[in-house]
């Protein structure tokens, strides 16, 4: 019962935002970074043209890339003849020019240099078709239902469409787990090949919104004006989609709409239990107890005007059998704000507690019989 109000009460909250925010885009979207909860979507499930945001999933195989190994920032790249020829926005590489992986994501974050990015795509995959099927089963691995990508950098190509409801996964999952995108996606000016190239950023809420953080624009003719935008105040990160804006300072416009919308009305709040979570009992385990721990992070996104004074409730199970894995759920921890439940957060085993053996059983039995003794 719990449960089915929360979920009305989450529906009634996004209907309520759906009439108090106006965004111009037939297709945008604002989700809270931590928990991924949507704030305000708007026909985010229609399959558009994304244009460069498709960079954001270039950038994700990039960061993952380096966080395997299989890449450094140091890396050197040489630049293919087919990395060379994407036209549009780009850094002008000549064929054969080497640049490293650092000087590479800052030329695809900053100006969206679609010669960077196959250059890239050819580095990790050995080809930008091989790269773009990677593309497509990380989109299916985030959830990604609405995406076909056909290339990686965004450039016209039939069947190439994604929704604002995607962008916004493959936004978090890149913004979320690598947060040293950061060191690229800020950054307004720049330069490469030791100044001789300058680099001013495609994404002028960089340089005007206070707390930007990123993230990426694009803008064809069919596809018009897209942006994923992120920003973070306070520390609660936002993400706002827009596609197929009408002109590009409407595309900014609408982001900073959603993202002001979201700052004002909204907190991230890490819940930590007001006293500490006693032990709970284990039957027939290799100890006598296991410790609780909360799940789910701990963090909780909730309406300011529902933020102060919240109160919690814990409630423990009596015991538990072994074998005990990590995870095993051991109770919950209610918050309130008055009368209302604003979340029910997991309490699970922090520990693993093995089965008690009939020989161990034994020598503790003889144990505590001689201590009686």
């Amino acid at each position: 019962m719990k449960r089915l109000i929360a979920l009305l009460c989450a529906l009634l909250v996004l209907c309520t935002a759906a009439q108090a925010v106006d965004v111009s885009a037939p297709s945008a979207l604002l989700m809270e970074k931590e928990t991924g909860t949507i704030l305000f979507a708007k026909d985010e499930h229609t399959q558009r043209e994304p244009a460069s945001v498709t960079k954001i999933m270039t950038l994700l195989l990039a960061m993952e890339a380096i966080a395997s190994g299989q890449l450094s920032y140091d890396t050197v790249v040489t630049a293919s003849a087919h990395a060379c020829s994407m036209g549009g926005s780009q850094v002008w590489l000549k064929e054969n020019e080497q640049m490293t992986v650092d000087e590479m994501l800052k030329a695809v974050c900053v100006v969206s240099a679609n010669d960077c990015a196959v250059a890239l795509a050819e580095q990790i995959a050995g080809s930008e078709e091989a790269f773009v099927e990677r593309m497509n089963q990380r989109a299916r691995e985030l959830g990604m239902n609405d995406t076909t990508f056909q290339n990686a950098t965004g450039l016209p190509a039939a069947g190439h469409v994604t929704s604002a409801y995607d962008i916004a996964l493959m936004s978090r999952e890149l913004v979320l787990n690598h947060p040293d995108i950061r060191k690229y996606t800020t950054i307004w000016m720049d330069t490469l090949r030791g100044g001789e190239s300058q680099l001013v950023n495609t994404n002028k809420l960089v340089r005007f919104y206070q707390g930007a953080t990123g993230l990426k624009t694009g803008s064809t003719d069919n596809a018009l004006y897209c942006l994923s935008a992120t920003a973070e105040r306070d520390g609660m990160e936002l993400i706002a989609v827009i596609m197929k804006g009408a002109t590009s300072p409407q595309r900014f416009e609408d982001a900073q709409t959603l993202l002001n919308y979201g700052f004002a009305g909204y907190t991230l709040v890490k819940i930590v239990p007001e006293t500490p979570l006693a032990p709970v009992p284990v039957a027939l385990g290799t100890q006598a107890t296991v410790q609780p721990v909360l799940g789910d992070g701990g963090s909780l996104l909730l309406e300011k005007s529902k933020a102060a004074g919240l109160q919690q409730t814990v409630t423990l199970a009596e015991s538990a059998e072994a074998p005990v894995v990590p995870g095993t759920p051991l109770g919950t921890l209610t918050v309130a704000a008055g009368d209302e439940v604003v979340a029910e957060i997991p309490l699970l085993a922090g520990e693993e507690v093995p089965r008690i053996t009939f020989w161990q059983m034994f020598l503790r039995t003889l144990r505590m019989a001689f201590l009686a003794d």
